[in-house]
């Protein structure tokens, strides 16, 4: 019988997880520190160079107001370019620029560093469950992506 807690006890863990990975890779940063939402959005614009602010709006259920703010301040900082849309003078399509490809780069190094350090510090049953537990939790992404969607 499934626990009635363990509902929230696992979004307590992933969540935990992600917070402190996030503080641990802040730690050290000569550079100005980018905001979570800035983040998602350049990570976004590598896995889909070209998106428009709409396409990325709808992506990171935000307004696209609120992306287009963040665009602005990535294109200021030199993490972004907005070239217009051959296809629709209107629109924008977003593309990184070599900093930002760089900052990234050394951001996904150093984020499997720590996790890779971590893991290893665990013994081979822990690391052999969370190796199992990966299709599980990528299919609970996939349908909290899914509803998401749908809404």
């Amino acid at each position: 019988m499934e626990s009635e807690k363990f509902p929230e006890e696992l979004a307590d863990a992933l969540v935990g997880i992600q917070r402190l990975i996030r503080r641990r890779l802040r730690r050290g940063l000569v550079r100005p520190r980018l905001r979570g939402a800035e983040v998602e959005l350049l990570r976004l614009v590598e896995s889909r160079p070209g998106i428009g602010i709409s396409d990325a709006a709808k992506e990171l259920y935000l307004a696209s107001n609120s992306v287009s703010t963040l665009v602005n301040q990535l294109v200021k900082d030199g993490f972004m370019r907005r070239e217009t849309d051959p296809a629709d003078r209107r629109a924008a399509r977003l593309l990184l620029t070599e900093d930002a490809e760089k900052r990234l780069a050394d951001w996904h190094r150093r984020r499997a560093e720590l996790v890779a350090g971590h893991v290893a510090r665990l013994d081979e049953a822990d690391r052999e469950a969370l190796r199992a537990a990966l299709p599980a939790l990528r299919r609970l992404a996939d349908t909290l992506h899914e509803e998401a969607e749908e809404s």
